[in-house]
């Protein structure tokens, strides 16, 4: 079997929610390694929620609600068209580069449809042979189509639905039938999304929203057809309120805070193969971990070589930001993004900042982390917005 070789060294950050959380709790944990492939379906594409701490599910206002909760749409009625360019982490200077086209269209009486393109190229792959014989190079490449639906249930709920097909390419199929290193598989989102009617709180006029939106419910991806080692893609329980204060009719400030969650579950077993015992991992699909990886779960793997168990707060990421917006023309964002340190320690604040003007909207994200050997460090998102009416 070849072996890959990355040219250049990179790493891959690693009512309904009451009836999941419930029956989560009621099901036996059975030692949960939460790892996934296709991490790229985690980026968060645009900037404006990524200045604000990746904060975004019960935002969703415009053609980017697809990622961060597709029943947004239901509360659209504009035609729009996104892009987002970000090089991917910039402190390996391993030239990734992460790309994000996104469209919606709303048919009167029917709904609004969407649908995106992620690409994420991962440069250069150098195979090698077991002997280390160099077999060739090869582009590798991970992507994502999906198509979104959104419609309204009531004048203040809407539901919406993603189908997303996934394709990881890391060779070139040197190995003829044997499918290593290239695989696919189909996924699904739900999601639903509460927006309140005008109140008044402090003087100001104010909206509250609250959104989920269980993302990535799917297959896995087989690798190699010969092996029975199955990666599970990243489904994702995401869930949050946000609060929007209208000050005047220049000056408003909206709070937003996203709770999410890993929903991969990952059982490994030991077979016998060609005489030797091998370690098989088989990765449950969206559908199943969806209820058997709500327990406590197996950590980051301490120096002494014994891994440390994360309760079920533990295993959640918190990000939560503010956006200032001067009339509807400039908007200031920063956030915060917190992620348990056995769980991947993920932890920086975030700045942004927009503009709109006619149909055109531009923002820019910045990331900053404390620890400047993070991968993530520096990382800079540019985003497109055309807003027709």
């Amino acid at each position: 079997m070849p072996t890959l070789v990355f040219s250049r060294p990179f790493r891959c950050f690693t009512a309904v929610c009451g009836l999941l959380l419930l029956g989560g709790a009621m099901m036996s944990a059975h030692g949960q390694v939460a790892q996934s492939s296709a991490l790229f379906l985690r980026i968060e594409p645009d900037s404006r929620a990524a200045g604000m701490g990746n904060a975004g599910v019960a935002i969703a206002d415009n053609a980017n609600a697809m990622f961060w909760n597709p029943s947004g749409l239901a509360f659209q009625q504009e035609t729009q068209v996104g892009l987002t360019h970000a090089n991917w982490l910039p402190e390996f200077n391993a030239n990734l580069f992460y790309e994000y086209l996104v469209g919606s269209y709303h048919v009167d009486g029917v709904g609004t449809f969407g649908g995106n393109v992620q690409y994420l190229n991962l440069g250069e792959t150098e195979i090698r042979d077991p002997s280390g014989n160099r077999l060739g190079v090869t582009n590798s490449y991970q992507l994502a189509v999906s198509t979104s639906y959104g419609v309204k249930v009531s004048e203040r709920l809407g539901v919406g639905t993603s189908l997303r097909y996934i394709y990881s390419k890391l060779t070139s199929g040197i190995r003829e039938g044997t499918g290593e290193g290239n695989a696919a598989t189909l996924a699904t989102d739900i999601s639903a999304l509460y927006r309140s009617a005008p109140f008044t709180l402090g003087g100001a006029d104010a909206t509250f929203s609250a959104g989920l939106n269980i993302a990535n419910l799917g297959g896995t991806l087989e690798f190699n057809e010969n092996s029975p080692d199955k990666d599970p893609i990243p489904a994702n329980f995401r869930v949050g309120p946000a609060l929007t204060l209208d000050f005047d009719e220049f000056n408003s400030l909206t709070i937003a805070t996203d709770f999410n969650k890993s929903l991969v579950s990952v059982e490994r077993d030991s077979v016998m193969r060609n005489g030797e015992k091998e370690l098989r991992v088989v990765g449950s699909n969206g559908f199943e971990a969806l209820f058997d990886s709500w327990g406590s779960a197996r950590g980051q793997v301490g120096p002494d070589g014994e891994a440390s168990s994360l309760s079920l707060a533990q295993q959640f990421t918190v990000g939560t930001g503010v956006e200032y917006w001067y009339d509807d023309l400039f908007a200031l964002r920063t956030g915060y993004y917190y992620e348990h340190p056995d769980n991947g320690d993920r932890q920086f604040v975030t700045f942004g900042a927009g503009l709109r003007y006619n149909i055109v909207g531009v923002d820019v994200s910045y990331l900053y982390t404390s620890d400047n050997n993070s991968p993530l460090a520096n990382t800079l998102r540019f985003s497109l917005l055309f807003n027709f009416q």
